[in-house]
């Protein structure tokens, strides 16, 4: 038997320890995937998000690839109930961890929080979207024609509103939105970037839509 045999066979029986058998960031059964950094098990399609994030580790597979001795003792002394248990330490339990139902945009954004931002190491530590309010510039599609401009938006929750001005420097707003009847819902294909975003409301007993994105999807 050959070393990368050995290899794969030792992998496949610490994936049959407990919390092993599912993706540790999605829950997906069945990981085929390593990261050989964190010491995790993930399936195919988040293992695509952790190797388009260099900083976060090297990615595997658990049988195709090849696996060096200290790299397959790393994963069996970690693995996912310990590394969830540093992660995830301090997850709000309002936020919302998505699963291998959700779009890509939700575990992109779950999966850079737990790795690269480290947002649930730290106890007590304080979250931007927990601030009292937000305000950013996203772009949006014009009803008429289309094309998408920059719009300033502002997210407050002592109002309970979402506001958007067509000029960064307005001081009054185009529209107040009421959060309590917004849906908001990741649209990547209908709006055509990966990070495109609808929020649908009421108006006048109208039903109205945004579409919105930001390059950048920590926005």
């Amino acid at each position: 038997m050959s070393r990368n045999e050995r290899s794969t066979r030792t992998l496949k029986e610490i994936l049959h320890k407990a919390g092993n058998d599912a993706c540790a960031d999605c829950g997906a059964p069945y990981p085929e995937w390593g990261n050989s950094s964190l010491g995790v098990f993930i399936c195919l399609a988040c293992s695509g998000i952790h190797r388009n994030i260099p900083d976060i580790g090297k990615v595997k597979s658990l049988s195709l690839s090849h696996w060096e001795e200290q790299e397959v003792q790393f994963m069996a002394d970690n693995g996912n109930e310990l590394m969830k248990s540093k992660y995830e330490a301090q997850v709000p339990v309002y936020y919302y961890k998505p699963t291998h139902r959700d779009c890509q945009v939700l575990r992109e954004q779950w999966i850079r929080a737990k790795y690269e931002r480290k947002e649930f190491c730290e106890p007590g530590k304080s979250f931007t979207y927990e601030e009292g309010s937000r305000d950013s510039v996203l772009m949006k599609r014009g009803r008429d024609n289309g094309q998408f401009l920059s719009r300033r938006f502002v997210l407050s929750e002592r109002e309970g509103t979402l506001k958007y001005f067509t000029k960064h420097d307005a001081k009054e707003p185009k529209a107040v939105i009421k959060v309590d009847s917004i849906n908001a819902s990741f649209q990547p294909e209908k709006v055509g970037n990966p990070h495109g975003l609808q929020i649908t409301y009421l108006k006048d007993h109208r039903t109205r839509n945004l579409f919105l994105y930001h390059q950048d999807a920590k926005v």
